[in-house]
């Protein structure tokens, strides 16, 4: 979307307050031994109490109210509470949701217990990669330094970016255009406009460069069973820094 005033404004930044609350509550109850299901069920009960509804399950009947995935499933994974969280997981916690008609997208990675070296850089080089994209998020500048920045830390930390994931626009809906590339592409002649509301969502992994479908038909995880991480925002671009939502 585009934002049409301060209503707009004040609308996104009710719903990422709400669906933040639901990254970093969830995230806090991360543990070995806690499962999955265990923490979508926080996030229900989050929701509930905002009134917000969540964004997965509005729009397309996703089979839980948040997106958790671990180790090498790196999105849409499905929570359950067969999926026990063990010593040394990585895990990643994806919060939509929708309120009033806005919508608003978050995520972020998270060490279970103590983890690897390489797992700690990992987490470490993604959520930079996400600040190092948002220092490029101005209106006029072109849509494609977004994805130069995340390439730039992902190399120079000894990672991969998964190619087929991306960045959307959000607000009135959970994916809208434009799609926001986490790699480099020269073509993209996309420029930022002013109001537009979009996300960043870099996914950095050990090795692999592209996400696959599981045999449940949502969770997307790496082919090479390579571990990925991912940390995301919403936010709107203004004619200086974004206004980050979430």
């Amino acid at each position: 979307m585009s934002i049409d005033g301060r209503h707009d404004i004040e609308g996104l930044q009710r719903i990422g307050a709400i669906v933040a609350e639901v990254r970093e509550a969830m995230g806090a109850r991360v543990a070995p031994g806690v499962t999955t299901g265990e923490l979508d069920d926080l996030g229900k009960e989050i929701l509930d109490r905002h009134g917000a509804r969540s964004a997965p399950q509005l729009a397309y009947g996703f089979p839980g109210t948040t997106c958790i995935s671990v180790n090498d499933d790196i999105a849409h994974g499905i929570p359950s509470s067969s999926r026990v969280l063990q010593e040394g997981d990585l895990v990643n916690i994806d919060v939509s949701a929708e309120l009033n008609g806005y919508w608003a997208d978050t995520g972020a990675s998270f060490a279970v217990g103590a983890v690897s070296f390489q797992s700690e850089q990992l987490l470490k080089a993604t959520k930079q990669a996400l600040e190092d994209a948002m220092e490029q998020v101005t209106a006029g500048a072109p849509m494609h330094n977004i994805g130069r920045a995340v390439e730039r830390r992902a190399k120079s930390c000894g990672f991969r970016v998964i190619r087929n994931l991306c960045g959307h626009g959000v607000g009135r809906y959970i994916h809208e255009e434009p799609q926001v590339p986490n790699t480099f592409d020269p073509r993209n002649r996309t420029v930022l406009k002013e109001g537009w509301v979009i996300t960043i969502e870099p996914f950095l992994t050990t090795r692999a460069t592209k996400a696959v479908t599981a045999q449940d038909g949502w969770t997307l995880r790496t082919p090479d069973g390579s571990r990925g991480a991912q940390f995301e925002h919403t936010m709107i671009i203004t004619r200086d820094r974004p206004i980050v939502v979430t």
